[in-house]
């Protein structure tokens, strides 16, 4: 490191001017890649630090400029090689000219264009691995960008040993710092009864209907028509479930559910709904709020949320959800894709009695604030940065 970059990362850490941290991802449209980025992003402006985001843009900008973060528009979201390189010289300037003292990485086009920047301008750098990248040998070259941080954050325990296993990260450059959760947002006491109704009525939903939610895009992976199988064996009339999410750009799949809905007569017992923009409500119309992924999954935001809300919850027993449930306490696990141990869990959700309710909905929501909230998340990431950037 040069001494330059010595003395100003040593400023920062001395507390003398306030660090300066660049987070790096392809674009901000939405996702949870965009949605963590803004988080710590938020995380860093309270706590007084200065936040930088580089990226091609999105629809997300606003929040960044909202919670007065920075953000720089570059075509981070390219993977032609010679563009990586040339993404890497602009981050270069952009990390000098910024005074920046620390380079995060988020994803793996972008992560190479940081990788190469913060190494030529001796900043300290940061990965999170999101998910449990393919394993092809002709893959395996593009996806170790990611384990090449100084620190490299893992979404969950699941991801951790992904890590380990595919990339021989050892113990002491790797940590796991969970998904968090706005459990302010997503707090059962502050959703009024008239949002509630509201989204009741834009779903047309039945008064006294019990309410499945699957908030997840229509794509294979999430397993709709896993659910819908359940939902058929079932056979309760009074029994609403809600796709909600999308397409997505899933046209193929979005018509297999369709014909899934056909063929067991469940037309007027689904709803296909949007993107909706107030989740805690729609989380307070559920009855039981179903994951039901086909392929593990790094973390499972919507699991805990859900818990936040005190809703019980359904995942399938793989990746990061086993970290979050707990069976017979917060929810269930089934194994993934067996529609009858779905049908089996399902019955038991709507079984509850009022107390068994009560109980599985405290002891959901204590489970959030203790490991999976928002403060938390954000607190340990910046002891990351406090900690690297003490070292350089």
């Amino acid at each position: 490191m040069s001494p330059p970059a010595q003395s100003s990362i040593a400023a920062a850490a001395a507390g003398t001017r306030p660090p300066t941290v660049l987070q790096v991802l392809p674009a901000l449209e939405s996702g949870g890649v965009e949605r963590g980025t803004v988080e710590i992003a938020a995380g860093l402006h309270t706590a007084g630090w200065r936040a930088l985001v580089a990226s091609s843009g999105g629809a997300m900008e606003y929040e960044l400029a909202r919670i007065g973060a920075e953000h720089v528009t570059l075509p981070l979201d390219r993977k032609n090689p010679i563009i990586i390189h040339r993404n890497a010289a602009r981050l270069a300037r952009l990390i000098l000219g910024q005074g920046v003292d620390l380079v995060h990485a988020r994803s793996r086009a972008p992560a190479w264009s940081a990788y190469l920047a913060a190494r030529r301008t001796g900043r300290p750098f940061v990965t999170t691995f999101h998910g449990a990248y393919g394993s092809a040998p002709w893959k395996h070259w593009y996806n170790a960008v990611m384990a090449k941080g100084d620190v490299v954050i893992a979404i969950s325990d699941f991801i951790a040993e992904h890590v380990r296993r595919h990339h021989h990260v050892e113990a002491q450059r790797l940590v796991t710092i969970h998904r968090g959760v706005d459990t302010a947002v997503f707090d059962p006491a502050r959703v009024s009864a008239e949002r509630i109704v509201r989204l009741a009525q834009s779903w047309r939903l039945d008064d006294g209907a019990s309410v499945i939610l699957l908030p997840a895009r229509l794509t294979r992976l999430k397993g709709q028509a896993v659910l819908l199988e359940a939902m058929a064996r079932l056979d309760r009339p009074d029994l609403i479930c809600v796709l909600l999410g999308g397409d997505h750009g899933s046209p193929g799949y979005a018509r297999e559910v369709d014909r899934v809905i056909r063929r067991h007569g469940l037309g007027g017992s689904v709803r296909i709904v949007p993107p909706c923009r107030d989740m805690p409500a729609a989380y307070m119309l559920a009855d039981a709020v179903v994951s039901t992924s086909t392929r593990p999954e790094g973390f499972g935001r919507t699991i805990a949320e859900a818990q936040a809300m005190g809703r019980p919850v359904i995942a399938s027993a793989h990746g990061g959800a086993t970290e979050i449930v707990r069976p017979g306490e917060t929810g269930w696990l089934t194994r993934p894709g067996q529609a009858a141990e779905l049908q089996q869990a399902l019955a038991a959700a709507l079984s509850l009695s009022r107390q068994a309710r009560e109980r599985m909905a405290g002891a959901a929501r204590a489970v959030v604030l203790e490991r999976f909230s928002l403060a938390t998340m954000q607190k340990r990431t910046l002891a990351v940065y406090k900690g690297l950037l003490a070292r350089n």
